[in-house]
């Protein structure tokens, strides 16, 4: 039972083994990718009853199929029903369709009679045929000639003469040999000279029409190259600074970000600019139309006349190049007309530059060199010429920098510039020179709206305006409580700011000059030195010796002259942070404003000195004296005290000057003062004097004395002021007490009383008061001469006379 069992599960397992084989055979039946034979063979391999079981597997497997197939077919059955039923609608389209084509066919047929019937026309026709062909083939041989021809006639017409000239070239050597004999061929080749000479004259006309045209619009081509350089210049300068802008961030990354920024917006800015003028700026070549160059060169080339065109055409630009360099006598009034010069030369320079790179032979580099070191001699001559016309240095300013575009744009063209850029440093003396006039002129403005007194300051903010003009600093002052007066007037921060002013102006002319911080340096202290040693201490010398110009304005101009002074050091600075040159390097210059403002002050002190004594002179003159009088009046003269109270106000003001100043000013006055009191005295129109007389004299020198001991100006030592009227006291003294006896005693000694009495002077006085005395005894006692005294005194008046004039007369047999 178990083999039996055992038996059947292998029959089972085999039976499915051989239905798994029949399935998998047909599957690959029904997917016609591997050969049927191969299949059916591992059916049949030893298998018994393989065929009644594989055909009972195909036979269910094909029934499967037909149910599918059935299913589908009842899916699809209404829409078969719905195609036949279209198909029954068309048939009566169908059937107008078939009586169409049936009239057509008929009309086709009637149509065919109409045909044979132009066959046999054809056939009239080709016997013609064959004639016209045989008048073809003869006409075929001089058609290209005639179509050259045409095409010839076509380009002469349309101005095309350089492809003419190849039109005849073929023409000559290629088509009309071919039909030599025909007459027609021998007149073209009669007029094929005459067209060459005509293209010579028509492309002739057009260069000479083109170099008019240059000539007109050549300061238009060279405004356009100088804006192209000066746009290139400012993108090249913008972007320089970008880098080093970016190299500074990267070494101070923190103290220079806002520079950065600003400069990054400034770069933004220039290629805005540069990208929004782009497209409106052209170039030489957008402005001038060079195809009649080009033609005609190419025309006399192929011509075998090349070498006459290279001539002709630089015969003529020679003279235009003459002409152009020509200015307008009125060129140096305004800028256009330096601007328009610059632009005609650079525009003929252009052009020249683009015939040289654009033409071979037509232009070299030598003569482009030749013609310009002829025409770069001329530019300078004119500059030198005119520049020397302009009084106004804005004109000068704006002359430099269309030289600067000038040059900047020609050696971006190739063309040596140096000899511009040194006769910039020479316009540049002129410059500054205009800059000294024009300074000049605001300084006398300045110092003629002065009021020469100290700047009164009410608050802080007033002060503060002062000093953000002036580098005051003055910690005494800055103690005081507003209001308050700095020592200064108002010209001084004005004049300060104008020099800062006049560093700027001279600064614009030193840029763009591809000249080094150092020299740019020395340029402006040079300058500066100008405007301080000559224009300035001009100014103020003409300033110190104007008639209205008091003893007050004196003083303030001296306080003025420090305070400037002083301010030197602040210019030296401000120059220093301008070009970042130190101070402190070798060949730095100093500025000589020192000297400048001392040389001032030691001339406001001689004017001070002057006017004082043209004072004094104006109170002596005033001075009435009454040289009979019999007494004094016992008071000093009116004219004297009044003059003495005008010194005494006047030196009330010399507070501010330096010590020295108003001592030496002091003593000036009193030394004039006593030397005119002496004159007044030795006057030799004054004949006579009465003792009197001599007493008043007396009085009024007591006072001068009074004045020089009461210490008008604080600094003097002792009696020094008072030594000043010495020689008036011992003189006076010597009559008031009539000691002659111990001046003849004690004369020549210096123990003397009396020794700063000089015997010619006491002579003289003593002279005039003998005379005096006669007068006056003569008036008051005709009797007078009988009294002994009167006697006594005129005989001893009369000895000392005689030993004075020995005295005097040793004194000059001595000499």
């Amino acid at each position: 039972m178990a083999r039996k069992s055992k038996s059947n599960l292998s029959e089972f397992y085999l039976e499915e083994n051989k239905d798994q084989i029949y399935e998998n055979a047909l599957a690959e039946i029904q997917s016609f990718e591997l050969p049927l034979g191969t299949t059916l063979r591992s059916v049949y391999d030893d298998q018994p009853n393989a065929h009644q079981k594989f055909m009972e597997k195909l036979d269910a497997c094909i029934r499967n199929h037909d149910r599918e197939i059935e299913k589908m077919c009842n899916f699809h059955h209404q829409g078969f029903v719905d195609a036949i039923t279209e198909l029954l609608k068309v048939r009566a389209d169908a059937e107008k369709l078939k009586v169409q084509v049936t009239d057509t066919n008929r009309r086709l047929q009637d149509a065919g009679k109409e045909v044979i019937a132009q066959t046999e026309e054809i056939i009239r026709c080709r016997v013609q045929q064959r004639n016209i062909t045989t008048v073809v083939e003869k006409l075929q041989l001089c058609l290209p000639v005639l179509e050259m021809y045409s095409k010839l006639k076509e380009q002469m017409s349309v101005k095309r003469y350089y492809s003419a000239l190849k039109t005849m070239e073929q023409l000559e050597n290629l088509y009309l040999p071919r039909v030599s004999q025909y007459r027609f061929c021998q007149i073209m080749m009669e007029n094929l000279p005459k067209l060459r000479e005509e293209i010579k004259e028509i492309s002739m006309s057009d260069l000479k029409d083109f170099l008019e045209s240059i000539r007109k619009h050549s300061d238009r081509i060279g405004e356009t190259a100088m804006k192209q350089a000066q746009q290139q210049k400012t993108f090249s300068t913008a972007l320089q600074k970008q880098n080093n802008v970016n190299y500074g961030r990267n070494m101070h990354l923190g103290r220079n970000r806002i520079l950065e920024s600003k400069n990054e917006i400034t770069l933004k800015r220039t290629f805005e600019d540069e990208d929004e003028h782009e497209e409106e700026v052209l170039t030489a070549q957008d402005l001038v139309d060079f195809s009649p160059v080009y033609r005609c060169l190419h025309i006399y080339s192929v011509l075998g006349d090349g070498e006459i065109f290279e001539n002709y055409y630089r015969k003529q630009r020679r003279k235009q190049a003459r002409l152009v360099l020509q200015p307008q006598s009125s060129m140096h009034e305004t800028v256009e007309g330096y601007r328009r010069y610059f632009s005609q030369i650079v525009g003929f320079f252009v052009v020249e530059d683009h015939i040289l790179h654009v033409t071979q032979g037509l232009v070299t580099r030598t003569y482009t060199d030749e013609l310009w070191n002829m025409a770069l001699s001329k530019i300078i001559a004119v500059l030198r010429t005119h520049s020397s016309y302009c009084s106004d240095p804005d004109l000068v300013l704006e002359l430099k920098n269309l030289i600067v575009v000038f040059a900047d744009t020609l050696q971006g063209y190739g063309f040596p510039v140096n000899r511009l850029f040194d006769l910039l440093f020479e316009i540049r003396d002129q410059y500054n020179e205009t800059l000294l006039k024009k300074w000049s002129g605001l300084f006398r403005d300045i110092f003629e709206a002065d009021n020469y007194s100290p700047i009164p300051v009410a608050n802080e903010e007033e002060y503060r305006i002062v000093i953000s003009k002036f580098p005051f600093q003055d910690p005494e002052l800055d103690k005081q409580s507003f209001p308050k007066k700095l020592p200064m007037s108002q010209s001084v921060p004005q004049i300060y700011m104008q020099v800062k002013e006049f560093i700027y102006a001279s600064l614009k002319f030193s840029e763009s000059l591809h000249r080094s911080s150092t020299e740019i340096d020395d340029m402006l202290r040079k300058s500066t030195n100008l405007l301080l040693t000559r224009t300035l201490s001009s100014c103020l010398q003409n300033l110190i010796k104007k008639p209205h110009i008091g003893l007050t304005e004196l003083v303030q101009i001296i306080i003025n002259t420090t305070h400037l002074e002083q301010a030197c050091k602040y210019l030296e600075d401000f120059i220093s942070n301008i070009t970042n040159i130190s101070q402190l390097t070798v060949h730095t210059a100093r500025l000589y404003g020192l000297s400048t403002f001392k040389d001032a002050r030691h001339a406001a002190e001689g004017e001070i000195y002057t006017k004082l004594n043209q004072k004094i002179d104006e109170f002596i003159q005033i001075a009435d004296y009454d040289w009979t009088m019999s007494e004094s009046d016992g008071r000093a003269s009116g004219y004297l005290m009044d003059l003495i109270n005008f010194l005494r106000s006047t030196f009330q003001v010399f507070t501010h000057l330096p010590g020295k100043v108003a001592q030496t000013a002091c003593m000036s006055a009193c030394q004039h003062l006593s030397m005119s009191l002496m004159q007044m005295l030795l006057d030799s129109e004054l004949k006579q004097i009465s003792m009197g007389a001599i007493q008043q004299f007396n009085l009024d020198v007591i006072q001068c004395e009074l004045f020089a001991s009461s210490e008008p100006v604080p600094g003097f030592q002792g009696d020094t002021l008072q030594l000043a009227f010495i020689d008036l006291r011992q003189l006076l003294d010597l009559f008031m007490v009539w000691d002659w006896s111990t001046y003849l005693a004690d004369y020549g000694q210096a123990t003397s009383k009396y020794l700063r009495v000089n015997p010619s002077t006491a002579l003289t006085l003593l002279e005039k008061v003998h005379r005096g005395m006669k007068d006056s005894s003569k008036k008051n006692n005709i009797f007078a001469q009988f009294r002994k005294n009167d006697r006594d005194k005129q005989k001893l008046i009369e000895t000392v006379v005689k030993q004075l004039r020995s005295l005097v007369n040793g004194m000059s047999q001595h000499t």
